[in-house]
């Protein structure tokens, strides 16, 4: 063990990292693994070419031995160094386990760009490679004793690979879905596919959903074969850790694995309830806790699918001591019937804010009751214990003393910071507030719609032919609407920003015309005029007299703050106001702030 450390050539991965050059050097061979076939190369990670992977199929390079470079090139391939070996001795008299503790080798300084050492001209190395604008991966493949040949691990493609069969299991098979739009219509299904090495995104569209959908099934392991388009995945679609996903084609092959030992069930990455405020809103996790609560299975209608969803909330706690609420929706709010006090594993879970955080299970995500793996026996054996005994926290924000004050109050004036840390709109009441604020943004589209002209109706008319405006409520026709505002507006003051919803009365205010005249200069394509009016909107500030109301929008729950009235600065009154928070807060010219 000495006698090999002495050979190694200590501290020489870090020099060439930070671009030294260097004659030869010796290292230890720590891992193997082969590179996904590309083009026919056949490469190894580290990547030797052709004439060098000889030692390979000798049995020489093996793990554990030494090897002493003799060539070698770095690429600079998006921000990561990758050495590419050359010419190398296998020592063989130096065979030995893991030497020392290596550590990772962190990016050198954006300044420092690594050159080549020792290129040789001839090789095919021995070319600069321009940096992929993708993300490049190096895991290699296993040789499989079946027909299937060589399988590769799903973390090793990327839309360079070619002639790939990874063996994967089928974690979760999402519902047909179809569209329909002025370009056609069609249908597709997508599906999560696993093995030990990560987990990948597959979706079928039309013939594919009609030839796979139904020999695909949860829990059974394939080997899928290409030719399958690899892409850079949809995140909005995905909530897996990979870069890339698959899209079936029609010589995509696909088969049932018999044998289905090495592949695992599931894969992880559990975050603790403790450790949710410090995740952003909107990221997707993987939760593990125990049932405290379940809650009766509702029904919501989509605001604008006007389709109704089922939904039930639970109680999820922790070893962390807190407890946090979470929303499953549609079948599995339905049929769910774990027992309360059972762990349940979530996978796929959506982060919100509203109730300070809460999660909500995406429709991609799975839940799995008492699964077998060491995190739910440690749960199960905490809860037993002592844990059904713990007090539990949740992260809803709590109030000051000085916020509470004003707590219920129809007038109350509050900051935007204010009206989030207290959470209002998020009960099951209305709650009013009215904040100072100045406009930011007013959103152009969309900011005004055509209403009846029977009194007191103002229900938004189709237009059924030219000039012929008919409002289905009142069962009536008119050669013209009147335009009325629905308006989104950006606000901000001091402490942050929000979005309030304005209707006519305030619109008016805010662009100091009707809606009629602002859509009769878009209409006379005064687009100029339009954008100043626009312009003009901006900075004003309001007193916005408003109500928080919990809303629900694409099967997400948020709360729209609704603007009642709007009314221009009193100067007279909000120093008044200023005074009176002086006073509030006992300071003086004693104990001035500036002092």
């Amino acid at each position: 063990m000495a006698d090999a450390l002495g050979v190694l050539s200590v501290g020489s991965l870090a020099q060439i990292n930070s671009g030294e050059q260097l004659e030869s050097m010796v290292l230890q061979c720590v891992q193997i693994k082969p590179m996904a076939s590309q083009q026919g190369q056949e490469r190894y990670r580290v990547v030797m070419n052709d004439s060098l992977n000889r030692v390979m199929h000798e049995g020489k390079l093996i793990k554990g031995t030494l090897v002493r470079v003799k060539q070698y090139q770095v690429n600079f391939v998006k921000d990561k160094n990758i050495l590419i070996i050359l010419d190398l001795d296998v020592m063989e008299e130096f065979s030995e386990q893991k030497l020392g503790q290596p550590i990772a080798l962190g990016n050198p300084e954006a300044d420092v760009k690594p050159q080549p050492g020792n290129i040789s001209g001839d090789n095919m190395y021995g070319k600069q490679q321009p940096a992929k604008a993708l993300p490049s991966r190096t895991n290699g493949a296993t040789t499989n004793g079946s027909s299937h040949g060589t399988i590769h691990p799903i973390e090793s493609l990327s839309p360079y690979a070619h002639r790939w069969t990874i063996k994967a299991r089928c974690t979760h098979k999402g519902d047909i879905k179809t569209w329909h739009n002025k370009n056609g219509e069609g249908k597709l299904f997508s599906a999560n596919f696993l093995d030990d090495s990560g987990e990948i995104r597959a979706t079928g569209f039309n013939d594919a959903v009609d030839q796979w959908y139904e020999v695909l099934q949860e829990g059974n392991v394939y080997y899928i074969s290409s030719p399958c388009k690899v892409q850079l995945a949809k995140k909005q679609f995905s909530n897996l850790n990979n870069d890339y996903e698959l899209t079936f084609e029609r010589d995509t092959q696909i088969e049932k694995a018999e044998d289905m030992d090495g592949v695992p069930q599931v894969r992880y990455n559990f975050t603790s309830l403790a450790d949710l405020q410090t995740v952003e809103k909107d990221n997707t996790i993987d939760v593990i806790g125990v049932l405290q609560e379940v809650g009766e299975v509702g029904e919501i209608v989509g605001k604008t699918s006007s389709k109704p969803y089922s939904k039930r909330e639970l109680t999820l706690v922790d070893n962390t001591g807190y407890n946090v609420r979470l929303t499953v929706w549609g079948k599995i709010a339905q049929d769910f019937d774990a027992p309360q006090d059972s762990v349940i594993a979530f996978k796929g879970l959506k982060v919100s804010d509203f109730g300070g955080r809460s999660l909500s299970l995406l429709s991609s995500g799975t839940m799995n009751v008492d699964p077998d793996i060491d995190e739910a026996y440690k749960l199960k054996g905490w809860y037993d214990g002592s844990g059904r005994n713990e007090q539990f926290q949740s992260h809803a924000n709590t109030m000051s003393a000085v916020m509470a004050s004003g707590a219920g109050d129809r007038n109350a004036y509050k900051t935007i910071a204010q009206v989030r840390d207290e959470n209002l709109g998020m009960g099951d009441e209305t709650d009013w507030f009215s904040t100072k604020a100045t406009i930011i943004y007013v959103k152009q589209d969309n900011i005004a719609y055509p209403a009846c002209l029977s009194e007191g109706c103002n229900k938004k008319t189709v237009e059924v032919d030219p000039g012929q405006w008919r409002c289905e409520k009142c069962d009536k026709t008119f050669d013209r609407p009147d335009y009325r505002y629905i308006m989104s507006v950006n606000v901000s003051d001091h402490t942050g920003q929000m979005w309030l919803s304005c209707f006519n009365d305030v619109g008016v205010q805010i662009m100091g015309v009707p809606a009629n005249d602002m859509m009769a200069l878009r209409d006379e394509g005064e687009e100029r005029k339009v954008t100043e009016a626009f312009a003009e909107a901006n900075c004003k500030t309001f007193v916005f007299k408003c109500k928080a109301k919990m809303d629900t929008f694409q099967d997400q729950q948020r709360v729209r703050y609704q603007v009642q009235y709007a009314n221009p600065l009193n100067f007279s009154l909000e120093s008044k106001k200023l005074a009176d928070l002086i006073q509030k807060y006992s300071i003086s010219d004693n104990n001035s702030l500036f002092m």
